[in-house]
């Protein structure tokens, strides 16, 4: 897993007011019923984001991960990805998270965060976490509606190279220091992604551990604020009429 209860992800550059921030239900086109989290900006950017947890699923820290997005401007739901195995209880500690993420189908991560997309309007872009960070660029090259994809030190295991294309843009946003994928397995992903004509961008910051977008890691504060300004950038520029 990636954050502890106590962590907290970094504010963005700029911090707007919140409208509003609420625990909601939502429903997948097979009927799924599952936890959501959303929040609304006062000011809204014009651009709306599905934040893809970590294996936990809405785990507190994701919770505040959807209200910073509102701060930045964007319309925002995290969502869980185990409605369908778990129910709707909470993800805190004492959650079982591994004998779930077991169960989990790459089918369902598209419809529920369909489902989230749809609730939101466009253009919306999905941002994930370390298993959600992959299952984020795996969305974007299936397309699936969305403007694009960002992932957090994706976990490659969770997902398939790419077979057919082109999808939506991906940023990839990567620790140099982090070893849940190697260099080479990157290398093969975005090879995938050129094979299929999927555009994509990157950036490894050196040094940087797995999960580094975290407020308690002081030391990598400009590497978060860094982070950020590439989101709010690479969204800007792929919202836009193509």
């Amino acid at each position: 897993m990636c954050h502890s209860t106590d962590s907290r992800p970094p504010a963005p550059p700029i911090q707007g007011e919140v409208a509003s921030h609420e625990q909601i239900e939502l429903t997948a086109a097979d009927g799924n019923r599952f936890l959501a989290y959303r929040a609304e900006p006062a000011e809204p950017n014009g651009r709306s984001v599905v934040i893809l947890p970590d294996v936990r699923g809405l785990h507190p820290f994701y919770r505040d991960v959807a209200v910073r997005f509102a701060e930045a401007g964007f319309h925002t739901i995290a969502i869980d990805y185990f409605g369908r195995t778990a129910g709707l209880s909470d993800r805190d500690e004492g959650f079982d998270f591994m004998a779930h993420v077991k169960q989990l189908k790459l089918d369902q991560v598209t419809a529920d965060a369909k489902a989230a997309t749809e609730a939101l309007g466009g253009p919306v872009f999905t941002v994930g976490f370390c298993m959600g960070g992959a299952l984020s660029w795996h969305q974007a090259a299936g397309g699936n509606g969305l403007a694009g994809g960002i992932g957090f030190y994706g976990a490659l295991r969770f997902i398939d190279e790419p077979k057919t294309g082109p999808g939506a843009p991906i940023l990839m946003l990567l620790g140099g220091a982090d070893t849940v994928s190697t260099p080479e397995q990157f290398g093969a992903y975005t090879a995938a992604l050129d094979r299929v004509g999927t555009e994509h961008e990157s950036h490894v910051y050196e040094g940087a551990p797995h999960s580094f977008f975290d407020r308690s890691y002081g030391e990598w504060a400009e590497v978060c604020q860094d982070a950020w300004r590439r989101i709010l950038d690479f969204t800007e520029r792929r919202a836009q009429p193509r």
